[in-house]
């Protein structure tokens, strides 16, 4: 079994029930596929984690952002991500941030791995899409109002991918139907020959009405969702007391939206 995760955005109560539900399960194998950054107060523990437990990493949108510059963000999300900056290159622990950002700065934004599992032949891991890995959102009324850009992210892959970025888990499917989580038995999808997209939707900032952390589990010929609760409360409190953090980032983490 592997377990994939997206969308932490420093948000290390989520991340870290999210960890004890993995190893509770016993599943030693991690994938992460971005945003760990971003949006929440705890940018330092979450990375440090994701660096210390999670076999792959895949750079995501606003982990671009702090690296680089945070392009056509809004304000809320810019303002975020110069603070997170901020608190990774902070000089009372030179040592440390030196390895959170040289480690932030050797993801890569797509990675492909064969026969991860049986009957799986090959998964691509990336945050956005397999035609833009870092930026391009998949939103599911793409399949009826935007249907060749999920066309086109098919063409680019094997047969298996995973995404996050939309915070909106669920399934897209080859015949360009979009199943989500929350309707599939038991949060089960099997898997077949056919191609599909799985969004594992966020960890810290879910916005599917659920404010529970989400992430997925493969396993033979199959995928599951699981969502876990965690002290909401505790990341929206430590948003507001900091200033540099909108508080429209705690009032949508509470809400799941």
């Amino acid at each position: 079994m592997i377990a994939i995760l997206s969308d932490i955005h420093s948000n290390t109560a989520a991340l870290s029930a999210v960890l004890d539900d993995i190893r509770e399960q016993r599943i030693r194998t991690i994938w992460c596929l971005g945003d760990i950054l971003g949006y929440g107060p705890n940018p330092r523990e979450c990375l440090a984690m994701i660096r210390d437990n999670c076999a792959e990493v895949i750079l995501g949108n606003h982990d671009y952002a702090v690296l680089y510059e945070p392009t056509y963000f809004n304000a809320g999300a810019e303002s975020a991500a110069f603070w997170t900056r901020q608190m990774l290159c902070d000089e009372s622990v030179p040592e440390e941030s030196g390895d959170l950002l040289r480690f932030l700065a050797t993801l890569e934004n797509r990675k492909t791995i064969a026969n991860p599992v049986e009957g799986v032949r090959e998964v691509l891991l990336v945050h956005g899409s397999p035609r833009r890995p870092v930026n391009e959102y998949l939103f599911p009324e793409d399949t009826t109002n935007h249907p060749a850009k999920i066309q086109s992210s098919f063409d680019r892959m094997e047969h298996l991918c995973f995404v996050g970025h939309t915070h909106m888990p669920g399934v897209f499917c080859e015949d360009l139907m979009f199943h989500p989580a929350a309707a599939l038995p038991e949060g089960i999808f099997e898997l077949n020959d056919k191609r599909h997209i799985v969004n594992v939707g966020s960890v810290g900032q879910p916005r599917d009405r659920d404010n529970r952390a989400c992430y997925v589990i493969l396993e033979d010929h199959q995928v599951r969702f699981r969502r876990v609760k965690y002290d909401v409360e505790t990341t929206a409190d430590a948003i507001r007391n900091i200033e540099s953090l909108d508080n429209y980032l705690a009032d949508r983490l509470v809400e799941g939206r």
